[in-house]
């Protein structure tokens, strides 16, 4: 049977369930697909008696254990979805693969506010690699296994026991030492103030002459912000809070996010859920095109796990046509042998426009392979003065009869030289022409070496390796970037005073190549480690201590990464602010708890002070399941755990509509400043 022929079938078969289709179609050819799917995931009794009496839909959808029928409802999902009535498979071939297992990512209106970090924040001095901690587990044991004095196992003989008491004991074991980053998800009918602007507090101006007070934002004659902002909060939530003022102002987006790997060390709570990962960027890509101007570029840092998985969610999103490359980026010369497969040596960083208009400035290399071949086999010829050049021959690729002329007895080539005459006088007063002893071979242009820009880049750089541990480069951050590629990046895609963006700022490279190169910077992290990309902006501008008005100590400007090549020389100032906690506050709390009675002491805190989840039964929590002896047997992580999920997620930050309102305590400062932020009049 067709495709098609089985989805008619369906839908005839459906037609006595009036649940099914739209209200007041009385035809019933207009199939409510949501009411559909939703009742199916229920497993409806009717729905799925309606669809296990057909003989095609029955052998499509079920399988046959044993004398019952179980439904396949994943792939029945699975296949309403690919074939929609208004939205054929055909417009889905761009997005093999983009689902959760039930239905397409584009469809899902969930929201991850939060992925584990692959740079989160380790334990003093902590490697990947590093560090183990003890633990003990409970090991069931049975009758027929069962532990003599010692400890030993013993066997009871008995054969045929279907039913035996379960027994135990804990044992001492060791790990790794592992970090929980937890991941927060909303599904569609519990969203309600997620996206509304945040308030924002902490605000602090930090200038070469030390930090200070932020009195006034600075604005443009068009009115935008043109402070430079490092922002600390969740990013998406921090995304939709710049929507008003910022959309369609950012000429450039460079993002570094989470390669959702596994293979660094970490213990995630979602085991790197795959379309939880997927979700996540497509809820920050879907507002950062928004912000993006119509002739700007985004480029996202990716590895080989996700690279095209996420290429698929860029076209979706921002469009296949317009993708523009797919840059290789060779970030080292070698790697060790592999047993099983090639090591590997290269990151990719996708770039997508907006639309056909984008700002692009080609660049060059002097330093790649290729580069340095091509100079060592073409510049050699030597001049008077001793300079290396090499020839470019001045033939005109194509006829021009106003390049044909002779020119000191040399003859027109056929299709004439590659200048006009006076052009070509000025070059020959600039000693910059080579000319053969022959008069009939032809006259050549001198490109000396120490005046060579290089070969135009390409889409493979090989020219700028990882950062050397050695370096003063180097900050000990897991992933951190060169200054050269980042610089290479917004050298092709802005001019002197365009934003830059970037929502995963972890060690802070984005912000100090922007500052550098006298660019717009807008940056946002979550983190903790946002305070060492305080500390690495205030090297790059040279800022000074203060004490009582005093300055008592200049740091030195830094002159690591890009600083000589963009001839840095220091100055200027940026902005750090955060957006305002409350949820988010009692979640720090919780994860920073030791032991369970301390979060049962702080519960009656919880459910007074902060928001949590309207259907939660905190007085059966409290009296009945916190006193329960298998609820303390669980890790003290899992304990975290329960106590994190009954916090309402919509709550987690303060948002500016709310801000005056005294039981979150925000000063008359940051009020003042979140409402100049939003350009509203008090």
């Amino acid at each position: 049977m067709t495709i098609t022929k089985l989805k008619e079938q369906i839908l005839e078969v459906l037609k006595t369930d009036d649940r099914v289709w739209a209200v007041g179609a009385d035809d019933k050819k207009e199939l409510n697909q949501t009411s559909l799917l939703s009742l199916v995931e229920k497993i409806d009794e009717n729905i799925i008696q309606l669809l296990l009496e057909d003989d095609n839909i029955r052998d499509k959808f079920f399988v046959k254990i044993k004398d019952v029928y179980v439904f396949k409802t994943n792939d029945f999902v699975f296949f309403m979805e690919e074939n929609k009535v208004n939205n054929m498979y055909t417009q889905y071939k761009n997005q093999i693969g983009l689902t959760d297992g039930k239905r397409f990512i584009d469809d899902s209106k969930d929201v991850v506010l939060n992925w584990p970090f692959k740079d989160c924040i380790l334990e003093g001095g902590q490697s990947t690699e590093e560090g183990m901690d003890n633990y003990f587990q409970w090991q069931e044991t049975t009758m027929k296994d069962k532990l003599d004095d010692k400890g030993n196992k013993i066997k009871d003989g008995r054969k045929n026991i279907k039913e035996v008491d379960v027994e135990g004991h804990y044992e001492q074991k060791q790990a790794k030492r592992k970090e929980i980053f937890f991941n927060e998800i909303i599904a569609a009918d519990e969203i309600d103030r997620l996206e509304e602007p945040k308030a924002f507090v902490n605000w602090k101006r930090h200038t070469t002459k030390g930090e200070e007070a932020v009195k006034e934002l600075k604005r443009d004659e068009d009115g935008t912000i043109k402070d430079n902002l490092i922002i600390k909060g969740n990013n998406l939530l921090a995304l939709h809070s710049l929507k008003k003022e910022f959309a369609g102002k950012v000429q450039l987006i460079y993002i570094d996010p989470p390669y959702n790997t596994g293979n660094d060390g970490f213990q995630y709570n979602d085991n790197y859920n795959h379309s939880s990962w997927l979700t996540f960027m497509k809820n920050r890509l879907d507002i950062a095109k928004i912000l993006l101007k119509e002739d700007g570029l985004i480029f996202i840092n990716i590895d080989h796990f996700e690279n095209h998985y996420l290429k698929l969610l860029l076209d979706s999103i921002f469009g296949r046509d317009q993708f523009v490359n797919q840059i290789v980026w060779k970030r080292r010369g070698g790697s060790m042998n592999q047993p099983n497969c090639y090591g590997n040596v290269v990151d990719y960083i996708l770039m997508y426009s907006k639309n056909d208009k984008y700002k692009f400035f080609p660049q060059k290399s002097l330093n790649d392979e290729h580069t340095q071949k091509y100079i060592k086999e073409r510049f050699n010829n030597k001049d008077s003065d001793g300079r290396l050049f090499m020839k470019s021959p001045m033939i005109n690729p194509s006829f021009r009869p106003t390049m044909m002329y002779d020119y000191k007895g040399y003859k027109s080539p056929e299709k004439g030289w590659l200048v006009n005459l006076e052009k070509m006088v000025s070059l020959d007063k600039q000693n910059r022409l080579f000319f053969p002893e022959n008069k009939n071979h032809r006259i050549s242009r001198k490109i000396y070496l120490d005046e060579y820009e290089g070969q135009p880049v390409d889409c493979l750089w090989t020219d700028i390796n990882v950062i050397n541990p050695m370096s003063k480069e180097a900050l000990n951050f897991v992933g951190q970037k060169p200054e050269k590629l980042i610089h290479r990046i917004i050298s092709s895609a802005t001019n002197k005073g365009d934003i830059i963006l970037d929502f995963h700022l972890g060690s802070g490279t984005t912000a100090a190549v922007a500052h550098k190169m006298d660019r717009q910077y807008i940056c946002i992290e979550q983190m903790d480690y946002i305070d060492n990309c305080v500390k690495r902006l205030k090297t790059v501008i040279g800022s000074s201590n203060k004490d009582n008005g005093q300055i008592f100590e200049s740091l030195k400007v830094d002159e690591s990464g890009v600083t000589q090549l963009v001839d840095w020389k220091g100055g200027g100032d940026f902005i750090y602010c955060e957006l305002a906690k409350w949820n988010e506050t009692a979640k720090d709390k919780i994860n920073d708890f030791t032991s369970l009675d301390k979060l049962i002491e702080f519960f009656d805190t919880l459910y007074y002070k902060y928001f949590l989840n309207y259907n939660l039964k905190i007085k059966e929590f409290k009296e009945k399941v916190i006193t329960e002896d298998n609820f303390k047997k669980l890790s003290l992580e899992e304990q975290k755990c329960m106590f994190l999920s009954m916090l309402d997620l919509n709550q987690m930050y303060v948002n500016e509509s709310e801000m005056e309102d005294t039981k979150y305590d925000l000063s008359d400062d940051d009020i003042a400043l979140t409402k100049q932020f939003y350009n509203k009049e008090d």
